[in-house]
């Protein structure tokens, strides 16, 4: 092969380094929720994309087989030409026939280090951080093809290499882990926030993180607290309760104190004349469904939502009424005031 030939394959060699170290960049960095959308429109590189990032593990162990070959194949072919096309100017400028092959040795193995760092290195591994989600669409494809290609040699080594994992006690992964836990995510919240890169002036993501470590217990109103009507009160007297206290729904309770139901005026407003003396029609009584005080609050809001019950009736461990629960407390903990519009100011 003449040394010219192996400048050549220097430029070919160094774009298939470029190649495989952009494409194990882009596999991992590109997110998932980016892609999937596409992927679902019907995109087949998006597809394949999504398959490069489901079997990182693959895909990164034929990067490396493809960088490990292209850097021997620029020690074993380019460097030498270079090293023999320098020869020939260094032992016109005057330097001693044995210094000659060192110092053009030393040059060669420079510049095509320089190269390798750079180009095949550096460069593709910034542009795949800068725009992983473009560069995964164009560089994983065809990593995919060249994996599936090679794969018996891949899939032998990556045998091999997690064989060797777990007699050190590790648990080999296919894919890169692309969640993050409750903690990781306020983590994230809290140091974009510092640096000033998101911000939260309502609050809501921080209430959101809050929320979930609150339970029934942290919200509920006990009884003393709660404004209540006697389980006999007519129409009268809630639309008097209205007037007075301007809340939209109050909770019903027995002789004992103990709720049995709640009212809501708007189911009331139709109440025909002489109803109004009467107690309120058990078919107006919304049932209360029944909580724990530590079952977690996000679990109750499910449960309500489940049920369409507004209230909730609060049991503590003994199985003692501790109290009444309103989804529009457990609203606030997320978003901050819900205020009833009949409530007097």
């Amino acid at each position: 092969m003449s040394d010219w030939a192996g400048l050549a394959w220097l430029v070919v060699l160094l774009a298939g380094n470029a190649f495989f170290v952009g494409a194990e960049f882009a596999v991992i960095a590109a997110k998932r929720s980016q892609i999937e959308p596409l992927a679902d429109e019907g995109s087949k590189r998006a597809k394949t994309s999504l398959f490069a990032m489901e079997h990182a593990t693959l895909m990164l162990a034929t990067s490396q087989l493809g960088i490990t070959v292209c850097s021997l194949l620029i020690l074993l072919v380019s460097e030498p030409a270079l090293h023999h096309l320098l020869e020939g100017p260094l032992g016109q400028v005057g330097l001693p026939e044995a210094a000659v092959s060192g110092v053009s040795f030393a040059i060669a193995l420079l510049i095509v280090t320089y190269l390798h760092v750079v180009l095949g290195e550096m460069v593709p591994k910034n542009i795949s951080f800068s725009v992983p989600d473009k560069a995964v669409l164009i560089l994983a494809p065809p990593l995919v093809f060249v994996s599936k290609v090679i794969s018996p040699i891949i899939r032998a080594l990556n045998a091999i290499a997690n064989g060797i994992l777990r007699l050190t006690r590790v648990e080999p992964k296919a894919e890169a882990t692309s969640a993050y836990t409750l903690d990781e995510v306020a983590t994230i919240v809290a140091e974009s926030t510092k640096t000033g890169m998101l911000s939260d002036h309502s609050g809501a993501l921080s209430a959101a993180f809050d929320f979930t470590a609150k339970t029934v217990a942290d919200v509920n109103i006990s009884l003393e607290n709660l404004v209540t009507l006697p389980e006999d009160a007519t129409p009268r007297d809630v639309q008097q309760a209205v007037s007075q206290r301007g809340f939209s729904r109050y909770v019903l309770v027995n002789d004992d104190g103990d709720p049995t139901g709640y009212v809501h005026i708007k189911d009331l407003l139709d109440a025909e004349d002489g109803e109004g003396d009467y107690p309120v029609p058990p078919r107006k009584i919304r049932t209360l469904v029944a909580l724990s005080d530590h079952v977690d609050l996000e679990d109750a809001l499910a449960t309500m939502r489940g049920t369409g019950s507004h209230l909730a009736k609060v049991t503590d461990s003994e199985g003692h009424t501790a109290g009444v629960l309103f989804l529009e407390d457990i609203i606030e903990e997320l978003v901050g005031e819900v205020r009833d519009a009949t409530t007097r100011h």
